[in-house]
């Protein structure tokens, strides 16, 4: 178990997006949620401290835990090949895939509960009695029973699911229910993700959020886009430099370095005045990258001429909790290497470092900022922040009408929902059409901007944790929602 260090953030700063009456709420809850956990702790256990939603969203919420004069702290589980491999079969099963085909047995149970044991030693040290924990996904919910038995109330925060149960399913919940049921309460972005068995008072509904201020959402120039994109080497040079300067998370300033490599097999960045199709996110085979490119180079004529594909995702070295991200790389490789020449050079991969957390957020922002239309075609998916984030920043998006993506977009209102993600025609249509009718981009992307600003920032968020926290501390349960 390490830990990661997080300075605090002012709460404050919200009124730069919000309006006063809802900093002012925001500003009540603050004050009422730092009485009520005086003395305690409010512990976050993840699986990794970089490369994915939880990572990012934990990134923000402790600082403003803290800055909310809540103590609040973050530690990450180390665990081996083996551990992590179990918990990605895990993940896969939990949205309804069968992922690697591998069963679940006595002997990977085992193996979960030895790894999680020496992650407690020594930490345990330091949870005290009446201490929150917020054990985040599969990864770190066999600690809940040893941290109950140290007088910690103990929180699961599920951020995956299905809406359906099946055959899948049913094997990892099988797997994870006596650890489950450890806890005192449940958190999910949905209630349909909460197994039948839980008791409906223990569950609660929150969804995540965007951090507006954070390095991958703040507002950006022109020229800053430009100078991030160029000295990344992603897009070919413009005129003038631009600007490689951003603000990290601590708020001291940051460059963004000269990197090499980043776009896979590419011998030449995008061209400066390319319409660029994005998707941002994992190499994770539910995000289905490999659909994206085989969407976009199948039906390439649809396209108007001089449109890109660029898929995004980080280098695979940089996700230890993640050991399929290389396979999927790699086939993603394969099929654009085994694409015509002229289609070849329209589809670029592109696997940003993970060395730097807040150069990585920079230069995302910047690519979303560029795009001209941002797509999820996501198999399953729990909430997807890599939704949210375009929207945010006024940019029109074509996603999977799966999970959480059905609360984020109201279809052709605030984005588009793609019914069957496997229809890789209609997906290709509807992309197509977004790139010929810049009056329709405009109009869908203010009305994701609004969306967003009402439901899915930070403030809510911690108003619903600061509920849930009071709620764990004076013995009641979960209201009726």
């Amino acid at each position: 178990m390490r830990e990661v260090s997080i300075g605090a953030l002012r709460l404050d700063r919200f009124a730069e997006v919000l309006p006063p009456e809802r900093v002012a709420v925001l500003k009540t809850a603050a004050d009422r949620a730092a009485h009520r956990l005086a003395g305690r702790t409010v512990w976050n256990v993840s699986s990794t401290e970089r490369g994915g939603g939880v990572a990012e969203m934990l990134q923000t919420l402790v600082a403003y835990g803290q800055g909310a004069g809540v103590r609040t702290r973050w530690v990450v589980v180390t665990g081996d090949e083996r551990f992590f491999t179990v918990t990605k079969r895990l993940h896969n099963l939990i949205h309804g895939f069968s992922g690697d085909g591998a069963e679940l047995d006595a002997d990977d149970e085992s193996h979960y509960r030895e790894v999680l044991a020496r992650n407690l030693e020594g930490w345990e040290e330091q949870v005290r009695p009446g201490d929150i924990v917020l054990l985040h996904d599969p990864q770190t919910v066999g600690l809940a029973g040893a941290l109950r038995a140290l007088g910690a109330q103990v929180i699961w925060r599920c951020h995956i699911g299905s809406d359906r149960a099946d055959g899948h399913s049913s094997r990892a919940w099988d797997f994870l229910r006596p650890f489950v049921e450890d806890a005192d309460a449940y958190v999910f972005s949905r209630r349909e993700y909460a197994p039948a068995w839980l008791p409906a008072s223990r569950v609660w509904v929150i969804p995540p959020s965007l951090d507006p201020f954070s390095a991958k959402n703040a507002p950006m120039t022109e020229e800053s886009v430009r100078g991030a994109l160029h000295r990344a080497g992603i897009v070919e040079r413009l005129d003038g430099d631009g600007n490689v300067a951003f603000v990290r998370r601590n708020g001291t300033p940051g460059t963004v370095r000269v990197h090499h490599g980043l776009l896979v097999d590419e011998e030449r960045p995008l061209p400066p005045d390319a319409a660029v199709m994005l998707q941002v996110s994992r190499w994770d085979r539910l995000k289905d990258m490999a659909g994206v490119l085989t969407g976009f180079a199948d039906h390439e004529a649809r396209f108007p001429d001089g449109v890109h594909l660029l898929l995004v995702g980080p280098d695979v070295r940089g996700v230890s909790d993640d050991p399929e991200g290389a396979q999927v790389l790699s086939e993603c490789r394969q099929l654009r290497a085994a694409l015509p020449p002229p289609t070849r050079a329209r589809v670029h991969l592109c696997c940003l470092s993970m060395d730097d957390v807040d150069e990585n957020a920079h230069l995302v922002n910047a690519i979303q900022r560029h795009a001209t239309v941002v797509v999820q075609k996501s198999l399953m998916e729990g909430f997807g922040l890599t939704v949210t984030e375009p929207m945010w920043k006024e940019r029109p998006v074509v996603a999977s009408a799966v999970g959480g993506i059905v609360d984020q977009i109201e279809d052709d209102v605030s984005g588009v929902l793609l019914q069957d993600p496997a229809d890789l025609d209609r997906f290709a249509a509807l992309a197509a059409d977004l790139f010929r009718d810049p009056g329709r981009r405009a109009r869908i992307g203010a009305a994701a901007h609004e969306r967003v600003t009402r439901q899915f920032l930070g403030d809510r968020h911690l108003i619903q944790y600061g509920e849930l926290f009071a709620a764990l501390v004076a013995g009641s349960e979960s209201p009726s929602r």
